[in-house]
């Protein structure tokens, strides 16, 4: 283990990076609560998707990271602020009027239009407990609704309420004029309705705890802060759960920085340490626009674990954090990919270097052999000569190149033909578009379909590949990147492809000589 944690000491990857500012801040004694806690929010007004995945796949990366470099026990909260008045009513959910009634409450106050849980909060609680158990995720799920009704977060929020001069010096510059007008920090349930009020504070005592508000009625009340008669506006809510959890880590988007930081100041205000942050970059669709769930554009956690399994997400989530990617259909197989070849290569790298490698922080420093004879790229290409409509097409040509694989045998394998058959059905399919031969072309592939003759039975990809290189060679290309574009716009029907000697081993000699004879006219 002491190996491992100097490795771990020095290593470069951005987990290990982030988790040394853990191990500073605990450098001259651990912390009084006994544990490193990690945090993730989580609003339930929707259902989890990707954003939720990338939140705490990254979060646990670095508390993985933190644990290789130190004995100090660490706990993840994931946070569901389901205290939040409900704000709208979402498009997506069955009886939209009930719900509509019940505005402005607090998500766990709102009947459940689904009819399965005592409220929508809770109902959209248990999708994202289901959602993170899914994957595995080591967590402990919070509720904003328990800490604030069960008084665990009483004295956090008397802190506000002395502190309150000062939380509002800080807030009010930050808000338009007019908000300034009717802005406090402390949002009071109303006793008349139930609902989540945004109304002005008129009298306030710190010493007896209350506040005094006028309710939707038109009538003065005075309630106390504490026991869940109020709730936080959510910047200022942040601040205090970080002072009231003691938080020691917590990532964000960058679109979250300015929020980061008041919530940060209102935690030392209240008298505790702002937790140690991570910034990370948001993703754009295809257009370069950034992601909205309200717009639909982008790619949706369905939609990539339709085509992809859920280790090339986490890849894609572990890679570059910090600077904006295009997240849509065409990254997944580039993703599936080298989460191949970053497993294939683990085992034989040294171990610093396996510190470096992304499947380390993926799978705990221990990936499994989810190995695959076959890239997803040259899976996709067979789908797409074959015309697959299901994985039995492409287990007739996987059991030919290699004997020895089996559905039963090779679990991940057949994972990856299942997803590249419904990727060539929804994607490739659509768009192949094939030209015929030019002259020149059409010269060079009757000789490849000569070479091919020639070869002996059994040839394998390295020789198939020889000959491919020799007739882009011996033929009038300006440079052999020509010579495979005409392959595969000729062949394929599209404009970049596999290995070509790894192809045609997979899809078989025979059956190559087949379709260059059929693209020919012969």
């Amino acid at each position: 283990m002491t190996g491992v944690r100097d490795l771990a000491l020095q290593a470069k990857a951005w987990p290990f990076e982030e988790a040394r500012k853990l191990v500073a801040r605990f450098a001259k004694a651990p912390p009084a609560k006994g544990y490193v806690l990690f945090e993730t929010g989580y609003g339930p007004s929707g259902l989890p998707h990707l954003g939720t995945f990338g939140e705490v796949a990254r979060t646990t990366m670095v508390r993985r990271a933190f644990e290789a470099m130190s004995d100090i026990p660490t706990r993840l909260f994931c946070f569901s602020d389901d205290m939040d008045g409900l704000r709208k009513v979402p498009d997506n959910i069955p009886n939209r009027e009930m719900v509509a009634q019940h505005l402005g409450k607090p998500l766990t106050r709102v009947p459940d239009p689904f009819g399965t849980h005592d409220s929508f909060g809770a109902h959209n609680n248990a999708r994202l407990r289901a959602f993170l158990d899914g994957f595995g995720f080591e967590y402990e799920f919070q509720s904003s609704t328990d800490w604030y009704t069960s008084g665990r977060f009483d004295e956090a929020l008397l802190a506000v309420l002395r502190n309150y001069d000062q939380i509002m010096g800080l807030m009010l510059p930050t808000l338009g004029e007019e908000r300034q007008q009717t802005y406090s920090p402390f949002l009071p349930v109303s006793p008349a309705t139930g609902r989540v009020l945004q109304v002005p504070i008129l009298e306030r005592d710190a010493d007896a705890g209350t506040i005094v508000f006028e309710d939707e009625d038109g009538r003065k009340v005075e309630l106390p802060v504490t026991g869940g008669n109020v709730k936080l506006q959510w910047k200022p809510d942040w601040g205090m759960r970080w002072h009231a959890l003691a938080v020691d880590y917590e990532m964000y988007g960058k679109d979250l920085i300015p929020s980061a930081d008041l919530a940060g100041r209102i935690c030392r205000i209240l008298g505790t340490q702002a937790p140690e942050g991570f910034n990370y970059e948001l993703f754009l669709d295809d257009k370069g626009q950034k992601i909205s769930k309200s717009k639909g554009n982008g790619l949706t956690m369905e939609e990539w674990l339709r085509y992809a399994p859920e280790e090339s997400l986490a890849l894609y989530m572990f890679q570059k954090p910090r600077a904006a990617k295009r997240l849509y259909f065409d990254v997944i197989p580039r993703a599936v990919d080298e989460y191949l070849t970053f497993v294939e290569k683990f085992d034989a790298e040294e171990p610093a270097r396996r510190l470096e490698n992304p499947t380390w922080h993926i799978h705990r420093g221990q990936p499994p052999a989810a190995r695959s004879p076959l890239s997803y790229n040259i899976l996709l290409n067979l789908a797409g000569v074959a015309n697959a409509e299901n994985k039995d097409v492409m287990w007739g040509f996987i059991s030919r190149y290699a004997p020895d694989a089996t559905p039963a045998n090779s679990p991940f394998l057949d994972r990856l033909v299942g997803y590249a058959v419904a990727y060539y059905q929804d994607f490739v399919k659509p768009a192949k578009t094939y030209r015929a031969p030019t002259d020149a072309e059409r010269a060079a592939l009757e000789d490849l379909l000569a070479r091919l003759e020639a070869l002996p039975p059994g040839a394998k990809a390295d020789a198939i590949q020889d000959e491919v290189y020799a007739v882009g060679k011996a033929h009038s290309f300006p440079e052999l990147r020509a010579w495979f574009q005409a392959l595969y716009e000729v062949l394929l029907g599209q404009s970049t492809g596999p290995r070509m000697g790894s192809f045609i081993e997979l899809y078989g000699i025979g059956e190559t000589k087949a379709l260059i004879r059929e693209k020919l006219g012969a």
